[in-house]
Parts: C-alpha cells; sequence; structure tokens
C-alpha cells in the first residue's frame, strides 16, 4: 500500500529529553514536554496518537490510536536547520559555528560598509531582551540591532517605521551572501518590531535566511518525482526555497493550521505537505513560559481531528520535532534532547512502539516508501512496520 498524500508536522522544540549526548551540549536533564505537564496541559488526540508513551510519561495510555517512537538526533548541534534538514534526509555531521562573545569586528565593519548603516548589540542575547535595552537607541540612531544566541544565528532587529520590513529582508540577504566559510552561519534572521520604548512587539515579518541545503532532501526527490511538496510557514526559509513546488509562509500557528487544514481540502495535489509551528519555540520556549507552552499545545490539540478528518484512507500524519527548548530550563537557548515522532494513518496499524530511532532522518525514508520514491537517501524507514 502507497500513499498519496503525507502531512509532516514539526511542533518546533518540543523535545522530550534525554539526548544521549546532552551532557556535551551542556544541557543535561532537559526534558522540554516534562517541563510542560507542570502547567497540566489538556491533550486527548495528542494522547490518543501516543505522545506520552514516546516520552515515556506516567500520562502514556495502553492502546494509542497512533503509531509512536522517539528520535537521536545523529547530526552535530541542536538548532532549527539541522534538524529539518536531518528529518529531510540530510543530516549535518560538523555543526554550524557559533558565536556566544558576538561577532569578529572585522565582520561587522564589512558588514555595515556593506549596508551602509551603523551596528549595536553584537552580543548573544535574547531577541526580547535586547530590543528593549537597544530600542530606544536604534530609534533614535537608525543603527541596526545584531545579535546572536547559542544557536547559529546572525540576527538583525529594526523597528518597521525605521527600516521597513522589504528592506531589512534585503540587508539580510546581503549578510547572508557575506557570512560564508568560517562565518556560515545557519540561518541569518531578520526581526522586525513596532512599538515604543518600553512596549515593542516584535510582528510576524521575520524571515529566515538559510544557507543552501549541501546536499539533496526528500523534498528534490519528492519533486523530481513529479509530485507536490508544499512548504507552510518557515519551511521555505529552512530549505532556502529549495525542493517546493508551492508554499505558504503564514505566520503563526493558527494560520499554519489553517493553512494545512486548505490544503488537505484540496483534492488535486499529491505528495507532501510539510509544516512548521514555530510558536512553541518562538513564543514560549526561549522566553521560558511553560504555562503558555502548554496552552499553546492544547489549541493544536484541538484542531487535531480536523486535520485527521481530512486525512482519508490514502494520507499519513506525521508529526514531530526539531530540538528542545526547555522552559523549565535555565538559559533561553535550545536544548538537546530527543523528540517524539507520531504517526497515524486510516490505512495503518495502531499502536505500534517504533521504539527508539537512530536518526531525525528515519522520517524522510519513511515518507519516501510511503510515496513510492524508490531514490533513497539516509534513515530507516519505519513505513513496513505501521502498514498491514
Amino acid at each position: 500500500m502507497k500513499m498519496k498524500r503525507v502531512c509532516l508536522i514539526v511542533l518546533d522544540s518540543l523535545g522530550i529529553g534525554n539526548a544521549p549526548d546532552a551532557k556535551a551540549y551542556g544541557d543535561e536533564g532537559a526534558n522540554t514536554l516534562k517541563s510542560i505537564m507542570g502547567a497540566h496541559p489538556d491533550l486527548p488526540n495528542l494522547t490518543d496518537l501516543g505522545l506520552y508513551n514516546a516520552a515515556r510519561l506516567p500520562e502514556a495510555i495502553e492502546d494509542p490510536l497512533g503509531c509512536y517512537g522517539r528520535m537521536t538526533e545523529a547530526s552535530a548541534g541542536k538548532d532549527t536547520t539541522t534538524g529539518h534538514w536531518e528529518m529531510a534526509g540530510l543530516p549535518v555531521p560538523t555543526a554550524f559555528p557559533v558565536f556566544p562573545d558576538g561577532f569578529p569586528q572585522e565582520l561587522i565593519d564589512r558588514f555595515e560598509e556593506e549596508v551602509g548603516l551603523g551596528v549595536i548589540g553584537n552580543v548573544a542575547a535574547s531577541g526580547t531582551e535586547i530590543i528593549e535595552r537597544l530600542g530606544d537607541e536604534h530609534i533614535r540612531t537608525g543603527k541596526l540591532i545584531v545579535y546572536t544566541s547559542a544557536d547559529s544565528v546572525f540576527q538583525i532587529a529594526a523597528h518597521e517605521a525605521i527600516v521597513p520590513p522589504a528592506e531589512l529582508w534585503h540587508i539580510c540577504r546581503m549578510a547572508r551572501r557575506m557570512l560564508v566559510g568560517e562565518y556560515g552561519v545557519g540561518r541569518v534572521i531578520a526581526r522586525p518590531f513596532i512599538g515604543n520604548p518600553g512596549s515593542f512587539e516584535r510582528t510576524g515579518n521575520r524571515r529566515d535566511f538559510s544557507l543552501d541545503p549541501t546536499g539533496k532532501t526528500m523534498l528534490d526527490l519528492i519533486k523530481d518525482a513529479g509530485k507536490d511538496v508544499i512548504g507552510v510557514g518557515k519551511i521555505e526559509d529552512i530549505f532556502n526555497h529549495r525542493g517546493l513546488t508551492q508554499s505558504n509562509h503564514a505566520s503563526g500557528n493558527e494560520a499554519c493550521i489553517d493553512a494545512m487544514v486548505d490544503y488537505l481540502k484540496q483534492d488535486r495535489w499529491r505528495g507532501l505537505v510539510f509544516a512548521n509551528l514555530v510558536d512553541g519555540d518562538m513564543m514560549y520556549g526561549h522566553r521560558r513560559d511553560a504555562d503558555g507552552y502548554a496552552r499553546m499545545l492544547e489549541a493544536f490539540d484541538r484542531r487535531l481531528p480536523e486535520i485527521m478528518r481530512l486525512l482519508g484512507e490514502d494520507a499519513m500524519l506525521i508529526i514531530t520535532a526539531d530540538h528542545g527548548c526547555d522552559p523549565g530550563y535555565r538559559g533561553t537557548d535550545h536544548t538537546r534532547e530527543q523528540v517524539p515522532v507520531l504517526a497515524y494513518s486510516l490505512g495503518a496499524l495502531e499502536g505500534v512502539d517504533l521504539g527508539e530511532r537512530k536518526s531525525f532522518a528515519d522520517v524522510s525514508a519513511t515518507i519516501l516508501e510511503a510515496l513510492g520514491i524508490k531514490e533513497k537517501l539516509t534513515g530507516t524507514s519505519f513505513f513496513s512496520q505501521i502498514i498491514d
């Protein structure tokens, strides 16, 4: 049995703890889902799909409707690009460079000369904290706020009244061309904001500018096979627009879910719809807001039956994550964790324990087999385990 359509949803940052090498990343003991459980989320549909079984939490049930397992990242790093590339069949053996003390001054000097604007900041910082601290100076001087984090990112924040989003995106593209080789960060991120000192607010005009994938991904193989590859949310940014046949750069979880539902209602496409739901990471994980994270998961859980009803008998749903961002852990950065993998289809067996998967790439191997694509990438498919 082959599938006509696959819906892949990434719950950005929903780690489930216990990465074998977490200690090497300074993340020993981090567990995003366990921390969220302290806010007592009501997740009946994710429970039925086997989320707690995958996470080995006491809330696990005896007979899940879905198939469930946990995956360990084979790549070096714990960022968005690395996690998504690996689940698309392209592991990243060498971590992207990070700059915990800010970027070298000679690089900042070149950037200022290239874009014709000055820079303030150039430190590792929380995005909300740095715009509150430097936003007023940015408005007075017109200088760009540049900052980074524990992830491999070059972030540029600017008030939309000072640097309109389209101009900021252009500046980020210029930075992306500069940031190669030893400075080849995984992403350049535009961080527009609005408001006044003391009440600045980031907007939905964020854009990520990633490196071009260094090899083939499942997106390329599915597209080359003449099928549809539809990105929702920041998927187009993560893969630098490669391998997609269409995209909806929806902002926020609800808009992304609406876009997925609209695509699932359309019968004419065949292939993959690939969505990133970023709110857990951006709005709650980095801000260490376990209660907000729990409420976000509840909102997603309420939409799950709608998605599942639209699958039909020849489609499969896979839900996973790309890394952790434990709201109960120290700091404000991503955490190196295992992630859940949940699979559901009307044509699949129920309650299959997919066990410990050695790579996120098992997702791509499964999707390629499900869609009947013979060319292989890395990873081990679990499709034959769940289809009778």
